[in-house]
């Protein structure tokens, strides 16, 4: 180390200074005897102040010097800057997650055989596309079962309601009470088609090749002494034989009934050779209804109402005529509804489409595999619209309205616009949200946002950050935040205070209590030796940055922020 010469230049003493002042020479001062002691307390002091130097230069003593010789003219230069005219927003921010706004996934209800596989996983789909083919032996006869029971439910539902079978006339009508009790097979009442008549004739065999079935008759009433055309139904190769040994077969012949006729009326019929002469029966006969039908019931329950059931009453076909009720098919149909429709389903599992629009996620089938029931074999979701859930407390959520947007960014910064679609105003009490926005302790409200995802950058799952403004004031004065400070006064209330710098020091500068410096503390605020002076302010909206000014400090004020810090790190070794 090279040798350090010291230069050490003596204070001038009074007398030398007031004889240099008259400019006459002072007289010389008898040279003066340093004590033993001291020399070697100065000797002590260097070898401190060296061991320091050393300290200091090897840099784990820099701590312990600035504990040592810190005081404010260690502090650096003041930064400060003017209180500026701006636009300032106050944010709630927090964290959502992301899901697919729909999803399917296909779940196998039977065991099967894999067919064909038409789709993969990331393959895009629209609803309906086909996706695979499995055979299964038990769905098919799952459904087959579930269908028969559901048929047989429904004719018994059915046969409740008692029906006419075709149009005509109810004869022989029986009478039933409400809520009389009716068995199955009991007779309502009979039934005859008289809009037609029939009238059954025998002709002896020697005309055989003479009446066929179609041919045109004459059939003649003599109670009304009128004759209706009629034709023949019906040719029946029977053998009657009348009491002279002759043999004859019947001829069936149905006319319409003008509605003045009934059945047991007698009746002739003359046809026509195809020689042009007449042909007549054995004998005359009597007038038939086309069709007689006996209406029985087909299920058993109390009578609940009835319809037209009157004797020679005119009915349709079709045409209700007595209520059976049932407390139980009804409950019976609907539970089978059920088993039919998730038998209906696992078939339709196993000859799947795409329920929805949407990217295959998964995709668990080859051909030829072996599956079983509880297998999730695709699943598909739409992610082209995401959902967003966030939850907002009870001091935000009167910010948001369905319709609103909420600005959303993802770890890269990603910006998305989400749309508030639902606000579950119901709440969760308690607790701090898992979604970043609870109040902790107060009513979360879970607000779903839909977000549009063309382009795909949103993932299922993926956490998002959300804000939206909930106040903003426009050409206000903002000061950074760092500006503003607290102190208390004498009385110990608390002030809001912003330092300002001033040419001379105004008329009413609060008197506050500055807090006491630990050693090696700096100083957090400026002196009026500096030239700034606190003022007492009042504070509106805040963001990260900057705090609006109320009242206190005007645009273009200085305002002091900090000192500014010297890196003593740099430079030594």
């Amino acid at each position: 180390m090279p040798e350090v010469k010291e230069n050490q230049t003596a204070a001038p003493v009074p007398e030398a200074a007031e004889s240099a002042a008259n400019g006459t020479a002072a007289p010389p001062r008898p040279p003066v005897k340093k004590p033993a002691g001291k020399g070697r307390q100065k000797v002590v002091k260097r070898l401190i102040a060296l061991g320091v130097a050393a300290a200091i230069f090897g840099g784990g003593g820099f701590a312990l010097y600035r504990f040592l010789t810190d005081d404010d003219s260690e502090l650096g230069e003041i930064y400060a800057q003017p209180a500026e005219i701006g636009t300032i927003q106050s944010k709630v921010s927090g964290r959502g997650s992301a899901r697919a706004k729909e999803s399917a996934a296909i779940t196998l209800t039977q065991s099967g055989v894999v067919q064909e596989v038409f789709v993969a996983g990331g393959q895009t789909v629209m609803a309906g596309d086909p996706l695979y083919t499995i055979y299964s032996e038990a769905a098919e006869k799952q459904l087959s079962e579930a269908q028969e029971e559901m048929d047989r439910l429904l004719e018994e539902a059915n046969n409740l309601t008692v029906r006419a079978p075709f149009a005509g006339k109810l004869i022989n009508v029986e009478e039933f009470q409400i809520d009389q009790q009716v068995g199955e097979g009991t007779k309502v009442a009979t039934l005859v088609n008289d809009k037609k008549l029939k009238l059954s004739l025998y002709f002896s065999y020697a005309y055989e090749g003479e009446i066929w079935a179609g041919q045109s008759v004459d059939v003649s009433i003599p109670a009304v002494m009128k004759t209706f055309t009629g034709r023949v139904e019906k040719v029946n190769r029977v053998s009657f034989i009348s009491p002279e040994g002759a043999v004859h077969f019947e001829a069936e012949i149905v006319f319409e009934n003008p509605g003045t006729l009934t059945a047991g009326m007698d009746a002739s019929a003359v046809l026509t050779a195809s020689d042009g002469s007449e042909i007549y029966p054995y004998e005359n006969g009597q007038t038939q209804f086309y069709e007689t039908r006996d209406i029985i019931t087909k299920a058993a329950g109390p009578v609940a109402g009835q319809g037209n059931l009157l004797n020679y009453a005119n009915v349709s076909a079709g045409e209700e005529l007595l209520y059976l009720g049932s407390s139980t098919i009804d409950e019976k149909i609907q539970a089978q509804q059920v088993k039919l429709d998730e038998a209906m389903k696992a078939m339709a599992d196993f000859n799947a489409v795409a329920p929805i629009d949407g990217t295959v996620t998964s995709c668990n089938l080859v051909e030829g595999q072996e599956v079983k029931s509880g297998d999730t074999v695709i699943m598909i979701s739409n992610n082209v619209t995401m959902l967003v859930t966030i939850s907002v407390d009870d001091r935000n959520i009167s910010f948001i309205k369905p319709g609103s947007y909420v600005e959303l960014k993802d770890w890269s910064d990603n910006v998305f616009q989400g749309l508030v679609t639902s606000i579950d105003m119901s709440g969760e009490q308690g607790g701090d949200s898992m979604m970043g926005g609870g109040s902790g302790g107060g009513t979360n409200y879970p607000v779903t946002l839909t977000v549009d995802n063309f382009g795909g950058a949103l993932m299922e799952g993926m956490t998002l950050q959300y804000s939206f403004v909930t106040s903003e004031s426009a050409e206000c004065v903002l000061v950074p935040a760092s500006c503003v400070q607290q102190f208390p006064d004498q009385e110990g209330n608390r002030c809001k205070v912003v330092f300002v710098q001033r040419e001379e020091r105004p008329e009413e500068v609060p008197d506050l209590v500055y807090p006491e410096l630990m050693p090696g503390q700096a100083r957090t605020y400026p002196t009026e030796e500096e030239g700034y002076y606190p003022v007492i302010v009042e504070t509106g909206i805040a963001d990260t940055q900057n705090v609006e000014i109320v009242s206190g400090v005007e645009a273009g004020d200085m305002v002091f922020i900090n000192y500014t810090v010297t890196d003593y790190s740099s430079g030594w070794g």
